[in-house]
């Protein structure tokens, strides 16, 4: 098959900056998009049928960000519904393929780029982007039999399938809460991201979910059995070194191996010793506040600055690429829910501001003696106005009493 651009994995990595950028769809602009996977019966797609319902490159302004869904339909005599997060995510790797695309994010956060020169050697239509990830779908992974393509730009539209997105997602999520890490013997890891984080390892747990917030253990588990040598494989846990920190041998012996060494040991639910490293696509950052001893969450989605006068880009482009640092970590916003989320540090009993659109997300899982103890823009926009209000409603930080 012929592409107007070349394609391979030479093109992860690949960066469109503003200097270079042609159009973009998604990103922190844009309030409306998403993208899933769906398998279907043999009989329910058309292989190879490409489809937009809305306006296509050529009829957008050129500069411009843009909504947009992805919707991929999947067929194969051995498919199941459990193997749809892992093909979603596909979506990231095999979009990074395209000479001249790039492609950050996930589910309901995506980022899309397309070059100047992409469009001037004849990537000119969202059409060649699905012939591209058609192809690459059967030929990569030869389970799947059948690939059919939409993508939705048309509002009305779009907000139909984002409905549809965000309630697939949160089925999925529920699937794993209330299982432990002590219930089963394996974590599973990816290494998915190490094309723009060489060093980095993500250790998925049923209690800690992937730094991208779209792949949880069941999700890592059927990977690894779909694409033995992929980039999901399973961990063996170990021994336990540290029950507060969440430290495993087995995870630190894999992590040891996986990022040349870079990291050797990680602390599962710690932000301060020895955290986790972080990637690129996480969907959020949990970040230590000095001045108040508490801990803030910020989001991709969140527009302006965070409560310490820094955005959301600029403190991603300090913590990601497979770094350990100490006070910042990426985290699924789902981590939040997590029983261990950052135990170490108090857990949620530590949070101090985070952005209204999280807190109204994971409401039913912040204790109700905390919930209106926690700022967000509306409440502080600094840290003179985060201490006045922390001190007004007497958060346990302030007197050190979150344990």
């Amino acid at each position: 098959m012929e592409f107007k651009v070349e394609i391979g994995p030479q093109f992860e990595g690949e960066r469109v900056r503003k200097d270079d950028l042609y159009i973009e769809f998604g990103g922190p602009k844009v309030r409306s998009k998403g993208e899933l996977v769906t398998v279907r019966e043999m009989d329910e797609i058309e292989h190879d049928k490409i489809t937009i319902l809305g306006p296509d490159i050529p009829d957008l302004e050129e500069g411009g960000s843009y909504q947009i869904g992805t919707l991929v339909e999947v067929a194969g005599a051995e498919l199941d519904k459990d193997m749809e997060p892992v093909f979603e995510r596909k979506i990231h790797i095999y979009s990074n393929y395209i000479e001249g695309f790039m492609h950050l994010g996930q589910r309901n956060d995506i980022w899309m780029r397309v070059s100047k020169d992409a469009v001037k050697k004849g990537l000119t239509t969202l059409k060649e982007v699905g012939k591209v990830l058609s192809y690459l779908y059967t030929s990569e992974l030869p389970i799947i039999e059948k690939v059919a393509i939409t993508y939705i730009t048309d509002p009305q539209k779009l907000e139909e399938f984002i409905s549809t997105c965000l309630a697939v997602y949160k089925e999925r999520d529920e699937r794993v809460r209330g299982m432990t890490e002590e219930s089963v013997d394996e974590f599973y890891g990816c290494t998915l991201c190490q094309s723009f984080a060489p060093t980095h390892v993500c250790i998925i747990t049923p209690e800690r979910i992937g730094l991208c917030g779209a792949i949880s253990w069941f999700d890592g588990r059927a990977a690894s059995r779909i694409d033995p040598l992929g980039p999901f494989f399973p961990v063996e846990k170990g021994e336990l070194l540290d029950e507060n920190l969440v430290v495993y041998s087995g995870v630190n012996d894999v992590v040891d191996e996986r990022s040349m060494g870079e990291s050797s040991v990680y602390s599962l639910h710690s932000i301060f010793e020895n955290p986790h490293t972080s990637c690129g696509c996480f969907e959020g950052i949990a970040f230590y506040i000095p001045e108040v001893d508490g801990i803030g969450i910020l989001s991709r989605n969140f527009n302006g600055e965070s409560v310490i006068g820094v955005p959301f880009s600029t403190m991603a482009g300090e913590l990601s690429g497979g770094k350990q640092i100490e006070g910042y970590l990426g985290i699924g916003i789902e981590y939040l829910r997590s029983p261990k989320f950052l135990q170490a540090e108090g857990g949620l009993r530590r949070i101090v501001w985070m952005p209204r659109e999280i807190k109204e997300r994971v409401k039913d899982d912040i204790p109700e003696d905390i919930f209106d103890k926690i700022a967000t823009e509306e409440d502080a926009k600094d840290i003179d106005a985060l201490i006045e209000f922390l001190n007004r409603v007497e958060h346990p930080v302030m007197s050190g009493e979150f344990a």
